[in-house]
């Protein structure tokens, strides 16, 4: 099976400042999404792994995208997602989004231990999804538990399926809740 991209976007958002206080360290955020005709549109499919294993190339497609979009700015997390029209089940933006799509990005990345946060659903096009994102390497730095807002009009049609990475920087902005370090999870390495 060969998923089919029909388009991409990508977006960026650099912030230097929240709630009126300058970032020493700016934050960059960057989400990447390819809209892939669904192969399964409108009739229930048992066995999915044709299209977990065809994920694979997207996850390259999409890696080589996301590393562009952040240029020279080292990813501290990440996040994915996937809308799916409403011709379509949830299950196929699942199947999309395995550990065979995210292993190229997570190489790309220069690894990246922990799992990846997600979010899936069937909606109309235009819908508002939030992705979520944590640290790459370690779930447990509450500073990077964050993600980004993604409006897409006219996306997913009926017959498509949005997949979505999301990747930052640093942690949030003006972060004070404690815990585990970005700094202590690279030390132990």
């Amino acid at each position: 099976m060969e998923l089919k991209t029909r388009r991409q976007y990508t977006i960026i958002e650099d912030r230097d400042e929240d709630f009126g206080r300058r970032a020493d360290t700016p934050i960059r955020k960057a989400a990447v999404i390819a809209v892939i005709g669904n192969p399964y549109v409108g009739r229930y499919v048992d066995d999915l792994t044709p299209m977990i294993q065809a994920s694979a190339d997207l996850g390259r497609l999409m890696a080589r995208r996301v590393v562009a979009a952040m240029g020279d700015v080292e990813v501290q997390s990440y996040g994915k997602g996937g809308l799916v029209g409403i011709g379509g089940e949830q299950e196929h933006a699942n199947a999309v989004l395995t550990t065979e799509f995210a292993n190229p990005i997570r190489d790309a990345l220069g690894g990246g231990k922990a799992w990846i946060s997600s979010m899936t659903k069937v909606t109309a096009p235009g819908t508002t999804v939030d992705i979520p994102m944590n640290h790459k390497d370690d779930v447990y730095v509450r500073s990077h538990y964050d993600g980004m807002t993604i409006t897409l009009p006219d996306t997913p049609m009926p017959d498509e399926i949005a997949v979505i990475i999301c990747v930052a920087s640093r942690g949030r902005l003006n972060a004070r809740v404690g815990g585990l370090t970005h700094e202590e999870v690279q030390a132990r390495g």
